[in-house]
């Protein structure tokens, strides 16, 4: 990282800023979790509602699963939670649910999000793709 960008970012109230303006700017869906077992969500950005048809008030709380269906396929959520257990990062496909009801493939990574060696919770960056 460039000295001049280092020094301005700092402040841990810049920091934050400058994740909210990506974040909630990005084209690309971002669900961020709690690290428990549970997986409950406490942010979705704005792309996450176009992706998915649901607010980020409606989300909150709640664990992604809401986006699952009977087309989603098991093995890849399988995966997932293997992943999840053991703090490793994930990147897959699978058939996810809009709100509406209506299939789409989705396409995403989950990354943990780790403080001093401990995962404090979980990104999920989505995007609707086709083909699995």
């Amino acid at each position: 990282m460039s000295t001049s960008i280092k020094q301005a970012l700092e402040s841990d109230d810049v920091n934050l800023e400058l994740l909210k303006v990506l974040a909630d700017n990005s084209f690309d869906s971002i669900l961020v979790t709690d690290a428990t077992k549970a997986g409950k969500i406490i942010y979705a950005n704005k792309a996450f509602k176009k992706l998915s048809g649901y607010g980020q008030d409606e989300v909150i709380g709640k664990t992604p699963r809401i986006l699952q269906g009977t087309g989603t396929d098991k093995r890849v959520i399988k995966e997932l939670s293997a992943a999840l257990s053991s703090g490793r990062k994930f990147e897959g496909k699978a058939i996810n649910f809009k709100k509406c009801g209506t299939p789409f493939i989705m396409h995403w990574r989950v990354l943990p999000v780790k403080v001093g060696g401990k995962i404090r919770a979980w990104v999920a960056i989505q995007r609707e793709t086709s083909g699995l």
